[in-house]
């Protein structure tokens, strides 16, 4: 996912992704890094690497969702910080299978 111009602080995401069987129970990985294109040059190119150093970018909050009642996709939170300007943001989304059980620690 790419999220042009994300202002400093955190917003909401909601990604829904059709045609495939993502549930409430799934387990989710996701990543974010900055993506150093500047003003009008950001879009989906793989082969350009993305920034480690510059302003923290992260993700939080990943729930996965879909059911009979439901479109299925991943909610999450995009937080940027030491930020005094928008920044461009790169998320990775991966999508486990649906969890077997759980513990409790």
């Amino acid at each position: 996912m790419f999220h042009p111009n994300q202002s400093p602080g955190a917003q909401a995401k909601n990604f829904n992704i059709n045609g495939f069987d993502i549930s409430n129970g799934h387990a989710v990985l996701a990543t974010a890094a900055i993506f150093p294109g500047g003003p009008g040059s950001f879009g989906p190119d793989l082969n350009l690497r993305l920034q480690v150093h510059g302003p923290i970018v992260w993700i939080s909050n990943i729930v996965p969702h879909g059911g009979p009642t439901e479109a299925t996709g991943i909610e999450y939170v995009v937080h940027v910080d030491n930020a005094s300007a928008p920044v461009n943001v790169a998320v990775t989304l991966t999508v486990f299978d649906r969890c077997e059980g759980f513990g409790i620690v």
